[in-house]
């Protein structure tokens, strides 16, 4: 029993993922970003969703929750705090509760930061968590709705997920988000490694996701408040955790 998954592109650069029980053949979406590039994917693998598991209200994750509710007759569900915002919602989910997909189970934790309830879905069976804009590869969604403190709790929940746990972001940013992270963390030698794999992969037209909450963790500046190296190149030896990363993403933000 597996967790199967089509990630494909959307818009410019969001992700459209579809997560197939292979069992009983039960499909979700995570996230609704473009109707045309969904039906594509599904008409390409026969997977049709009876699910939206929805990780915040931002109109390039929800934009085709109506259309394909009225195709398809799915359930949409999303996070509480934000129902009002959700089109089409059904269900309001919140820290804890958690999700079917057929024989699979995922946890919803909630992770705001980018977006004031936020949530991402943790299939613990199957070793994979939904991040969307809460952790990308290399780097973290802009706060556009917390304060530091707020997005540093919800990453430290996801940094303490098992560290082979394979993370599907909302967005293909990891190219821009190394070359930004290196000017921060300059001597890691697996930051720099993995820049250039990045690069190689964007040259080919590849995809960069998914990632490991391993590779975040060795190479992911907004997981690393901690390093001692990113600390003396920012100059915050002293600093709080909070701090170090309120002036990581300050940065990134001007990037």
């Amino acid at each position: 029993m597996t967790l199967e998954i089509e990630q494909f592109m959307c818009r410019s650069d969001n992700f459209g993922v579809l997560a197939r029980d292979s069992e009983t053949g039960v499909t979700a979406l995570i996230d609704a970003p473009e109707e045309r590039a969904i039906l594509d994917a599904i008409e390409r693998t026969g997977w049709e969703p009876s699910l939206i598991l929805t990780t915040h209200h931002h109109i390039d994750h929800v934009e085709a929750n109506l259309a394909l509710k009225k195709r398809f007759g799915l359930t949409i569900a999303g996070p509480a705090k934000e129902a009002d915002r959700i089109p089409g919602i059904d269900r309001g989910v919140k820290e804890g509760d958690t999700v079917r997909v057929g024989n699979q189970e995922a946890r919803v934790i909630e992770t705001p930061g980018h977006t004031a309830g936020h949530v991402t879905y943790h299939f613990a069976g199957a070793g994979v968590a939904f991040a969307a804009d809460t952790l990308f590869a290399l780097g973290c969604g802009r706060l556009l709705e917390c304060d530091p403190p707020v997005m540093v709790e919800s990453l430290r929940k996801l940094a303490s997920l098992p560290p082979e746990t394979v993370i599907y972001c909302g967005h293909e940013y990891t190219q821009s988000n190394a070359r930004f992270a290196l000017t921060v963390d300059p001597t890691n030698s697996a930051l720099k490694e993995r820049a250039e794999k990045i690069d190689a992969l964007r040259a080919e037209g590849k995809p960069t996701l998914p990632t490991t909450i391993a590779e975040e963790l060795a190479t992911n500046p907004f997981l690393r408040w901690h390093d001692p190296a990113i600390r003396r190149n920012l100059g915050m030896e002293n600093a709080s955790d909070e701090e170090v990363f309120a002036e990581i993403r300050k940065r990134k933000d001007v990037f």
